[in-house]
């Protein structure tokens, strides 16, 4: 037995094992037995439309490269250039001494291009929720939060000292019970998705917002799935509902249309000032490679050049969403790129995944307890860059699939 491997201690004691969780039969080991286990495929080649995965042709359709930015050579170029400029790494967090000039710089192109003060940026989308919400809620403080938030938002609601109330997903009129229930001396966030990743539903924003003003709460977007998605111009859910001076707090990501790795708030300068000085999970974390910075620098710049790009993903999106519909093949409608195709069982979400990948076309499942019980479904997602050719093979082969399996 290796040095590092799991030890199984005597325990005369009978004392409870921290490890014990470990131990029995899990649903990840019940379906690695069966050969359906769908996690951590490997990809011989940069994500595209098409990909390389598990040594096979792959149309990809499970990520959330919107833009089909990942593999543009004005992306990989600045990327490299970077590299060679500042290094590998900066050593150190943005507090003290992980402050490059282009950190600088992306967070003043993305603040006008997203029509606010300033800009902060965070390692990671994830980070961004964990380190916005933790700093700028107290503990007298309240957050009103959907059921439908990504695990991140959870996650940041527990790090902060403020009490979270959950809201049913998108019900207004729970959503205002709920308000109308804070102390009055105590300060609100409304925080939601603005495109809920498993869904693609958009949020009622225009409602929140009202609610808002009518109860002196402020509001906070998470636009991970948003950015590049929504509105003209690729701003996102504000702007879609030309709400873009009634959100106090966007947050996002790098890692999906602007094709690179890290997160952002943004938000009014006196805000962003506070979080900077007070977030711990900014404080104490070290900044973005200076290679992921140029890269979401660049393909922010071609999404301001380009902004046929924003319209492109919406073609396609809708192209594989009537194909789909006319096939017969059960989804949750949406306007957004995020496609989810129901299965029901859980088990027969990583079935189709398996033969999908099989046939050369990569989905995502998503399961218990992703999803209520007796919903599972293939989350699916779409890219500008992808083909016509390319979604009409991927939806002959999604209907073959569930038609063997018995779905629909």
């Amino acid at each position: 037995m290796g040095v590092l491997e799991y030890i199984k201690r005597e325990n005369p004691e009978g004392r409870k094992d921290l490890f014990d969780k470990t131990e029995g039969e899990h649903i990840y080991d019940k379906a690695k037995e069966a050969g359906i286990y769908p996690y951590f495929h490997k990809l011989t080649t940069g994500q595209d439309t098409v990909v390389e995965m598990e040594g096979r042709e792959t149309i990809m359709i499970g990520s959330n490269n919107y833009l089909g930015l990942t593999s543009h050579p004005e992306v990989i170029k600045a990327g490299v250039e970077a590299l060679e400029k500042y290094g590998s790494g900066c050593s150190g967090s943005r507090f003290l001494n992980g402050t490059l000039d282009i950190h600088v710089k992306l967070e003043q192109e993305l603040a006008n291009f997203l029509h606010k003060e300033a800009v902060m940026t965070f390692s990671t989308g994830f980070q961004s929720n964990l380190g916005i919400i933790s700093a700028i809620v107290g503990r007298n403080d309240y957050i009103l939060c959907d059921k439908e938030n990504h695990a991140s938002i959870y996650d940041g609601c527990k790090l902060s000292y403020g009490k979270m109330i959950r809201y049913n997903h998108s019900d207004m009129q729970d959503l205002e019970r709920k308000m109308q229930t804070v102390p009055k001396e105590s300060g609100i966030l409304i925080v939601t998705d603005g495109v809920f990743s498993m869904s693609g539903e958009i949020c009622k924003l225009p409602e929140i917002v009202k609610l808002a003003n009518k109860y002196n709460a402020r509001v906070m977007v998470d636009d991970a799935h948003g950015l590049g998605v929504l509105g003209k111009h690729g701003r996102g859910t504000a702007e879609h509902f030309n709400l873009e001076n009634q959100v106090d707090i966007i947050m996002g990501t790098f890692s999906k249309s602007l094709a690179s790795l890290g997160g952002y708030m943004a938000a009014s300068q006196k805000v962003i000032d506070f979080v900077k000085h007070s977030s711990r999970p900014y404080i104490f974390s070290a900044s973005i490679t200076p290679a992921s910075v140029a890269c979401a620098l660049q393909a922010l710049k071609i999404l301001e050049r380009e902004p046929e790009r924003v319209q492109a993903l919406a073609n396609i999106s809708n192209y594989m969403r009537e194909g789909l519909k006319k096939l017969g093949v059960k989804i949750i409608d949406s306007t957004t790129p995020i496609i989810p195709i129901y299965t029901y069982d859980d088990e027969k979400a990583f079935m189709a995944c398996k033969m999908l990948l099989e046939r050369g076309v990569y989905v995502n499942p998503v399961i218990t307890p992703a999803t209520p019980p007796g919903m599972a479904l293939l989350r699916t997602s779409y890219t500008a860059t992808h083909t016509k050719d390319q979604m009409d093979r991927a939806m002959k082969e999604i209907k073959a699939v569930l038609d063997e399996l018995g779905i629909n």
